[in-house]
């Protein structure tokens, strides 16, 4: 299953009322959407046939962010799924994962891609390769010890890997304790980058197929229609989490 695939699968069954994706490029994800959706890129040139009510931002998302109603498009100040595809680099990734945050409910879900490069010189923060990443899987590994509230489950999807998020938490008002520490010693290093063997190997990446049979996604959407919190969001996702923690302890073979 590659990226788009397992996003139609989401729009299918999260039926979100709102979407939002950062670095629409193209159109061929947005394309996806039937939802009142937002994109933002600052230099989008859309081919594909975009069906959805959109708001389209020819700008950054740092400075989308920063207006005073950036959601006034959409139908709710609610973002119910997104996906974050923008600068592929880790900084500016966990930047748009906390912007979005913002505008989420318990139920809301996000995700973000080219989490897996295959190689390392894929990771480079410097573009070097015609399949390239970045080192935005840095950005999965902070949210993990900067927010462990969160569910954070990195998908097998093609061809570069995707990273879903559960259960955020908007009342943190965009605010990441630990961001400028782990920009200054982790996030912003010279080429190349010392990628993990788990991530080049993917031994705690979940299969596309496993991850959405582990959601009860009817009873997903019921919590949203209902306004579930966290604590009664999270324990519809027990069968999720303890595979993915299944997962993310295991070691690499070589590591």
């Amino acid at each position: 299953m590659n990226r788009h695939e397992l996003l139609a699968r989401l729009h299918e069954d999260l039926q979100p009322r709102t979407y939002l994706e950062t670095g629409i490029n193209t159109g061929r994800s947005l394309s996806l959407s039937r939802a009142s959706s937002v994109g933002i890129d600052p230099e989008f040139s859309i081919t594909e046939e975009v069906q959805a009510d959109v708001h389209l931002a020819r700008t950054s998302s740092d400075e989308f962010f920063a207006r005073r109603r950036p959601l006034a498009h959409l139908p709710v100040p609610v973002v119910d799924l997104a996906f974050v595809d923008g600068m592929h680099l880790a900084e500016y990734a966990l930047r748009d994962v906390v912007a979005v945050e913002r505008f989420t409910s318990a139920t809301s879900v996000l995700v973000i891609d080219d989490v897996l490069p295959r190689k390392v010189v894929m990771a480079n923060r410097k573009r070097s390769t015609t399949r390239w990443t970045g080192d935005v899987y840095k950005a999965t590994a902070a949210l993990r010890t900067l927010r462990p509230d969160l569910v954070v489950v990195e998908i097998d999807t093609q061809p570069t890997g995707t990273c879903v998020l559960m259960l955020p938490d908007a009342a943190r008002g965009g605010v990441l304790p630990g961001y400028d520490d782990w920009v200054a010693t982790t996030a912003v290093l010279p080429d190349p980058q010392d990628v993990p063997a788990e991530v080049l190997q993917r031994t705690r990446a979940m299969a596309p197929e496993e991850f959405l049979a582990a959601v009860d996604w009817t009873r997903w959407r019921r919590a949203r229609q209902q306004g579930e919190g966290l604590a009664g969001a999270r324990t519809l996702l027990e069968d999720l989490i303890r595979k993915n923690d299944e997962l993310t302890s295991r070691v690499a073979p070589g590591a």
